[in-house]
């Protein structure tokens, strides 16, 4: 099996580089804007050029696709807009028609922020009715896969945390664990809740949707329903840090607005994939492991 992972420098991307490169029976391409660091075939690749995907399908000719790379800055997107749709809207067109012209499977990564926040835990018949311009470009992307023709999964996730030795961006364990590290104090919002996501379990839920050649939606994230803050604390409690320097806030304003409850119903993924996720702590454990590895 031949699998082309797009946006392969991202946290989920790096995870799945991990993972893939593991996997004897799979020759992987992993592409992105900027160099990839990987054991296997990498490729600089930008979704948006349907040129130059078509011109790599060619020459690697994939049997699937798991697309990794999005604009996921939800304030940023709000902000810009025009170059939010570019990258998660007009480059899901481009990879269905490469996909529906040379008879790949797509797996595609979508969130949890297609929905409206009103209530949570949702499962994949819940109706989306996103609250800000990053959930309706995620939703649209959706919409061109399901009214295309190709084989496709779409894999909504929801907070994905963990760590990899070349991180373009942090995330939420992260950030509070180097700023209860350096004595910063922090505000955590504690009105909006989540079922946060270890990076490697997405990977792997990925991959599952990749060998069953399974199409449809899938809700793929952690089990456990926590606020922000809760994740703060928990974060402080693991690593032996003063949760004494995190304060709870709610209606806190941002950019962009955000659901206030969302986090996932994972049966049909437990089901039907054989997804099995860490527990937060459990996820929290993998993370040390791999930062006192990384000597980060």
């Amino acid at each position: 099996m031949r699998i082309l992972i797009t946006g392969a420098n991202g946290l989920l991307g790096r995870k799945l580089v991990d993972l893939i490169e593991n996997e004897n029976d799979i020759e992987l391409l992993a592409s992105a804007r900027k160099p990839v660091a990987s054991k296997g075939d990498t490729a600089l690749l930008d979704v948006t050029d349907l040129q130059a995907l078509k011109k790599i399908v060619a020459d690697w000719n994939p049997g699937v696709i798991i697309n990794a790379a999005a604009m996921t800055q939800v304030d940023q997107c709000e902000l810009a807009k025009d170059d939010c749709w570019k990258q998660n809207v007009n480059s899901v067109s481009n990879l269905v028609e490469v996909c529906t012209e040379n008879n790949i499977h797509l797996v595609h990564v979508s969130t949890d922020f297609v929905f409206n926040g009103k209530e949570g835990p949702l499962d994949e018949l819940a109706v989306p009715e996103p609250v800000n311009f990053y959930g309706e470009s995620k939703l649209e992307g959706e919409r061109v896969i399901l009214n295309g023709k190709c084989s496709a999964a779409i894999i909504r996730t929801v907070l994905v945390y963990g760590v990899t030795s070349d991180m373009s961006r942090s995330n939420i364990v992260l950030w509070v664990k180097k700023s209860l590290e350096e004595k910063k104090p922090i505000k955590v919002v504690n009105d909006q809740y989540r079922t946060p996501t270890l990076a490697e379990d997405l990977a792997m839920g990925c991959l599952l949707a990749v060998r069953k050649r399974s199409t449809g939606i899938f809700h793929i994230s952690g089990y456990e329903m926590m606020t922000p803050y809760d994740i703060a604390i928990k974060t402080a409690d693991f690593f032996g840090l003063d949760k004494t320097l995190i304060s709870p806030v709610s209606n806190f304003v941002q950019s962009a607005k955000r659901p206030n409850k969302t986090g996932f119903i994972i049966e049909k993924a437990k089901r039907e994939l054989g997804y099995k996720p860490h527990s937060f702590f459990e996820g929290l454990t993998v993370v040390k492991e791999q930062l006192n590895s990384l000597s980060l």
